[in-house]
Formats: structure tokens, sequence, C-alpha cells
């Protein structure tokens, strides 16, 4: 038997005398009521904040504090709409199709590690390739929903979203091994551990491999998730909504939700295998990870869930900022890229990343467990100083990035907010809109 998890132990004193019932409270109520709804609604409100800024308007703003409200009155009116079934669809598929969509989304929070000591199944050997496995049925949810609304522009949608996603599986595919073999295990949880020494024992700044593949990643993912600029699947000026055309009511909403934990997922994926996972930039989590305080490590958990949400939320940004910039391309396009360019870049950084670690060993164990990561006796006993140093400038470069990326959105927000001018002299004055109304005020 397993020993009993912090929450276990702080709500039980021990192991739960039903564990079936404990498991079944905590999948019901904490991730599907609380964590899997929650984050979509949050995100689909800030996506329509995003772009409302973007395009200089308001976005959502009368319903709840600053529009907060919208996404659960949208969520209202689409569960009383009526749910339509075409005539001539497979109705058995069609309404089978939904929940292919986002059941398998909604499974992965079970194997995502929040905190040190906030993970469902701590003890999944090969997390990493069961979350792949279970995201990989959500394709066939597209393609059924397509066929089975039997609608040329929701079957070329499927189809679109089958070549896409079974492609870009590949870069994708490549790029999650590149972090593995840096790794040395499949299990998210002890991934998350061995870069808990700081910036630099992430796993983006283990090697220049490593950080390449991170980009890879994150492109990939974007195909994935049918993300603009691949957003090809459902593009409505092409195919009205493609796809998922012919749902209305609650089995879109499905769809809808869907994408949005995705988004989410493969963020704390990405999160969790290059970028530090729960961790801080100093390492300060690792190091007071080892206390024997359950309340201590309590509050420590809660920060590290903290920063774990901020660094996806940071990455769910990128996605939208990207989504309200780039121009859609062709199909043909999308597919050039993933065969001929993401592919042969995502072989060259495994075979590059393999003949690093090869020729540069890097310090074996895990932070604050086997070695202490700030002190330099630890990286030079073992003959691994090449390795601390390409580590440390991966990082500073990856600081002096933020910061001139930070300089560059502060500086384009203030002189693009003094940049604004009313269209007209007197705009919210009455006199002026009845001059806009009337021709005879000019």
């Amino acid at each position: 038997m397993s020993p009993p998890t912090l929450l276990q132990r702080l709500l039980f004193h021990g192991p739960p005398a039903h564990p079936l019932l404990y498991s079944f409270l905590i999948i019901a109520i904490l991730f599907a009521a609380l964590l899997a709804s929650s984050i979509a609604m949050f995100c689909i409100w800030w996506e329509r904040k995003v772009s409302a800024r973007m395009q200089s308007r308001h976005g959502p703003n009368r319903v709840g504090p600053i529009g907060l409200l919208q996404s659960p009155a949208d969520g209202l009116k689409l569960a009383l709409k009526e749910d339509l079934i075409p005539t001539s669809a497979d109705h058995l598929l069609f309404r089978l199709a939904p929940y292919l969509t986002f059941v398998p989304v909604f499974v992965c929070f079970l194997a995502i590690p929040f905190a040190p000591d906030l993970i469902f199944q701590p003890h999944l050997s090969a997390g990493l390739f069961w979350i792949l496995a279970i995201l990989s049925v959500e394709v066939l949810g597209i393609i059924l929903a397509g066929w089975a609304s039997n609608n040329k522009w929701a079957v070329y949608g499927a189809i679109r979203e089958a070549c896409q996603m079974v492609s870009y599986e590949i870069p994708l595919g490549l790029s999650i091994l590149i972090a593995v073999m840096s790794a040395g295990t499949l299990n998210l949880l002890a991934i998350s551990h061995l870069q808990q020494g700081g910036l630099h024992t992430w796993l983006c700044f283990r090697n220049p491999f490593t950080l390449a593949a991170s980009a890879v990643f994150f492109i990939a993912s974007l195909a994935s998730n049918k993300r603009a600029p691949f957003d090809l699947p459902e593009s409505e000026s092409e195919l009205v909504a493609g796809y998922h055309t012919e749902y209305s009511g609650i089995r879109f909403s499905f769809f809808f939700l869907a994408e949005y934990c995705a988004m989410f997922v493969v963020s704390a994926i990405q999160i969790t295998l290059f970028f530090g996972s729960w961790n801080d930039p100093l390492g300060l989590i690792g190091y007071y990870s080892t206390s024997h305080n359950d309340f201590f490590l309590l509050l420590l958990n809660l920060v590290a869930l903290v920063i774990f949400i901020s660094k996806c939320l940071l990455l769910i940004f990128i996605q939208m900022w990207i989504r309200w910039t780039l121009p859609r391309p062709r199909i043909d396009q999308v597919l050039y890229a993933c065969i001929k360019v993401l592919l042969p870049f995502s072989c060259l950084l495994l075979l590059g990343s393999a003949l690093w670690q090869l020729l540069l060993p890097e310090l074996p164990g895990t932070p604050w467990q086997d070695y202490d990561p700030w002190h330099a006796h630890s990286w030079l006993s073992t003959h691994t100083t090449p390795a601390l140093l390409t580590q440390l400038f991966l990082s500073l470069l990856a600081i002096l990035f933020l910061l001139i990326t930070l300089t560059w959105i502060t500086h384009a927000y203030l002189t693009g907010k003094q940049s604004i001018h009313k269209r007209l002299p007197g705009a919210d004055s009455p006199h002026a809109t009845r001059a806009r109304i009337s021709p005879q005020y000019n």
C-alpha cells in the first residue's frame, strides 16, 4: 500500500477508510466541478477580453464585475437551448462525438502535478505516456462529429483535423522524447522534482537542444489544439464552423470546453517538462519541501499551485496573443511546415541532445536531496562544470530575453495609449451625438 498523501494525512490522519469513495469525490468535486469548469470559463472570458483589447473594444463588461459572470451566463444559455440533431445524421455517433472530445481532456487532469503533494496519482510511473495516449482519443471524437453530421463543411473540417493532428503528433512526440531523455523518467512528479534546484536546473536550460525542443513543442501543441493559426478544422471564414457546424446547445458547449481545457493541459505538460513545473526560479520550494510540518507543507503547496497555474496562464495568454495576431495559412502550408520543417528539425534536435548528454554529462540526482544546486563544489567534484556553465549561460539569456520583451510591451502600451484619439472632438457630448445623427449640425 502506498503511503498516505499530504491531504490524506490532514483529513484522515492516514489512509482513508474508503479509498474508492475518496477518489470518486476528489474526481467529481475537485477536478470536474471546480478545476476543469473554472479553468474553461475563466479562459473563455479572458480570451474575449484579450481579443477586445487588441481590437480597441471593451469585451464582456455587463454581466458581473468586469464581465466575469458572462461565461457562466453563456453556459446557462447553452444548457437551456434546444438540442437539435439533423435528420440525415447518424444519431448515435452524433451524440457520442462531444463526449469523446471532452472526456479525454478532462481525464488528463488526473496525472498533472500541480504541486509537490497536489497530484491525484503520484506513483504513476508512465504518467506522460498515459496523458499522450488519452489525448490521442480526442481526434476520434472530432472525426466522428464531422462524419456523423452528414454535412460537407463538417466533413471537410474533420478531415483537416485528422491530417493536421496526426502530422503534428510526430514532432510533438519527438520534442517530448528529448525532455524524457534529459530527465530519464516518464513520471511527471519525478520530472518536476528534478527541476527544483532553481532556474538553471529547469530542463529547457539543460542544453540548447532542450530549449529548442520547448519551442517545437509549443508550435506542435497549437496545431494539436486547433488554435490559430492552425484553426483550419473550424475556420469560420471557409467552413462555417467546421466539424461542429451542426451542433447546438449543450453538445456544442462540450467542444468549446474541451478546447480551452486542452489549452491548459498542453500548457501544463510544457511547464512540467521544460519550465520548472511548480518550482520558483530560486529553488526555494524545493529547499523547504523537506519539512516535516504538514501545515507548513500545505502552505508551501498552495504557493507552488499559484506558481504552476500562473505559468500555465502565461502560456495560454501567448496562445491567445498569437490567435489574434497571425493570419490563417492554407492547409498545404500547414502540412508543409510540419513535414518539411518541424519534423527534420525535431530529428536533428533528438540526435543533438543524445550526443550532448554523451559528451557533456550532467550532474545526476535530485537537487537539494542528492546535491546542492547552488554550490559550485557539487559540480566541480563530479567533473560536470561544462554542463553548469551551459545552464547558467542559457538561464542568463532567458532572463535577458524576458527583460527585453517586458520593456518592449511596456513601451508599446504607454506609447499606444497616448496615440489613441477620439474620432470626433467632444465625441461624448450631447451636441456631438446630435451632430453625428443630423447633418444640419455640421
